[in-house]
């Protein structure tokens, strides 16, 4: 009720107005609220109430008031309002395209003036202050622009979320001197990390069995120093989405890594259908039969073992799997193409237009800025497909570039590896 007007608050007050009515005066912009008060007190006129309140609120057409670009710009015609000194946007889809591009200068604009983040709002999504707390841009405070469905564009700024606003006070309160990056809002869920960790690590330790004098001095590193998997035991490659396992199964280096291991077990006359190489079970009569078969082995053979070892055992998610991909120089394209389960992955709004810019360009970007992220994806797999859209062949997301790259700036978990190792790669 706070949103509301201090007349239509009166009047609430007086009982005047039907709960249902008030309800949707509370999502309407103050410039609605002020046009429904006019109907209201006029006796000549009849203000929308309940079920027909919401349908002036969300199916008004678009006046030439809440336009952000010049009414020169628009090609359409302006149909007049005998009851409005303004007019209204006769062809929507053509100001949506114009209004998105304003929305996105105006964006960049809050961007260039030093926020750290801004944040567009799908169209008619509300910004509710009650759920947000008012934090300064020097604090990390963000901008939110809402987008009504009437056109009319609201910048709230300086804010962040009620949540992440106690979560920065509790690490304030810890003493932790890495607070900042543990409160930062990645733009990649964890199920997403999850995919696109497997993928990069199925890549870079199938590129590593063409390496065994790398993956000799590594082995050696991991005996020397130790590492979160030499117990010893294999990568269990967990998954967290099914949708993420079938990917993965489907990929070409887990296919491939799949044909040598088949090969290596029939170098080494053990059964063909163990899953994994290394097991770890601490037999000792196992460990010496084995050492009694890697004698009659050549050099080449044993490195060949070897080199596959390392590989079974290299941890996914680890801040190697980032530099080995760097200095064998792993082409994901070789390995990947998109699919569903990668694009369903994708949840945060501000990467996602950006990786819209990287796919369609600037334009495609901005005018689809407000638009939802699910339509934003599929624009992106018509790119792709070639669906009503030039076909883009090759393309490979900044997520699977060695060294990674994050759309947004922040890649979370990823970018922190990749940060760690870039001085030793560049």
């Amino acid at each position: 009720l706070g949103n509301l007007l201090p007349e239509i608050r009166e009047a609430n007050r007086r009982e005047d107005i039907d709960a249902d009515t008030i309800r949707h005066l509370t999502l309407a912009s103050d410039a609605q609220q002020a046009q429904w008060l006019e109907f209201f007190v006029d006796p000549t006129e009849r203000a929308p109430r309940g079920w027909q309140m919401k349908q002036w609120l969300w199916g008004a057409e678009i006046a030439t008031d809440a336009a952000l670009f010049p009414l020169d710009a628009y090609a359409g015609g302006i149909v007049d309002d005998l009851f409005r000194e303004t007019g209204s946007f006769d062809e929507p889809d053509q100001i949506w395209a114009l209004q998105n591009a304003a929305i996105a200068r105006k964006r960049d604009a809050l961007i260039a003036d030093g926020w750290s983040e801004v944040i567009v709002l799908d169209v008619g999504a509300r910004f509710l202050a009650w759920e947000h707390v008012a934090t300064a841009k020097e604090d990390g405070g963000r901008v939110y622009i809402e987008v009504r469905e009437t056109g009319e564009v609201t910048a709230h700024e300086g804010f962040v979320t009620r949540k992440e606003h106690e979560r920065r006070r509790r690490h304030a309160q810890s003493g932790d001197k890495h607070a900042a990056d543990a409160c930062e809002r990645s733009e990649l869920t964890q199920a997403a990390e999850n995919y696109l960790t497997l993928h990069r690590h199925a890549a870079v330790r199938h590129a590593l069995l063409a390496e065994p004098a790398m993956a000799l001095r590594l082995m050696l590193a991991h005996a020397i120093v130790g590492s979160t998997l030499w117990q010893v035991r294999p990568e269990p490659q967990q998954v967290e989405k099914e949708a993420t396992a079938k990917s993965l199964e489907a990929s070409k280096a887990q296919a491939e890594f799949a044909s040598e291991r088949q090969a290596v077990l029939a170098l080494l006359d053990l059964p063909e259908d163990r899953t994994r190489l290394v097991r770890g079970n601490g037999d000792s009569y196992a460990l010496v039969e084995l050492f009694a078969r890697l004698r009659m082995h050549s050099d080449a053979e044993v490195m060949r073992v070897l080199a596959y070892v390392m590989a079974e055992t290299l941890a996914a998610g680890a801040t190697v799997v980032e530099a080995l991909g760097s200095f064998l120089a792993v082409d994901m394209r070789n390995y990947w193409q998109a699919d569903d389960a990668f694009f369903d992955l994708l949840r945060d709004k501000q990467a996602i237009n950006a990786m819209l810019r990287h796919v369609g360009g600037d334009h495609v970007a901005d005018a689809n800025v407000s638009a939802t992220a699910k339509l934003q994806k599929q624009i992106m797999r018509d790119y792709l497909s070639g669906d009503g859209r030039p076909k883009v062949d090759g393309w490979l997301p900044r997520y699977l570039e060695f060294p990674f790259a994050a759309y947004a700036g922040r890649g979370g978990r990823l970018s922190n590896a990749s940060a760690q190792i870039r001085s030793l790669i560049d």
